[in-house]
């Protein structure tokens, strides 16, 4: 009885701990993330290719827990900072790329945009320090 008890006990724990500890991993050394295309400033007819770069990380699958890697998130038109306790959001405006893609199309509607992207640990949380591109701006014609 009082095993029992005390197996329940851990598990209420480690249920407890699991959230914990999959943010605010920490980010690789000097790691920087990039946008190899497009450039800020550009002036793009849609849809047009969006390719991403990663220095001093790797790439990996969502799920997938290796040490120093994540996967690529793109923010689009977003002005709202990310919550490093929580997982980026998946709609429209927070693309998510679990499949370890590096690059996408992109078919914007005509006028102003901003786009930046944030590296997300295995289970989408934001890294620690932050792992972000610079935000740039494009026009679509």
């Amino acid at each position: 009885m009082r095993r029992a008890s005390l197996i329940m006990i851990a598990a209420a724990l480690a249920l407890l701990a699991g959230p914990a500890s999959a943010q605010n991993k920490p980010a690789g050394k000097d790691t920087k993330l990039y946008f190899i295309w497009p450039h800020n400033g550009a002036t793009l007819k849609g849809p047009f290719s969006c390719r991403f770069g990663l220095r001093n990380m790797g790439v990996t699958h969502a799920g997938d827990d290796y040490p120093n890697s994540g996967h690529h998130h793109l923010l689009v038109d977003v002005d709202e900072p990310l919550n490093p306790n929580e997982p980026i959001p998946s709609d429209k405006s927070h693309l998510h790329f679990g499949a370890g893609q590096t690059e996408t199309q992109l078919d914007l509607a005509p006028g102003k945009h901003t786009l930046q992207l944030v590296l997300g640990d295995a289970k989408h949380y934001p890294f620690n320090p932050l792992v972000v591109s610079e935000k740039i701006t494009i026009r679509v014609k």
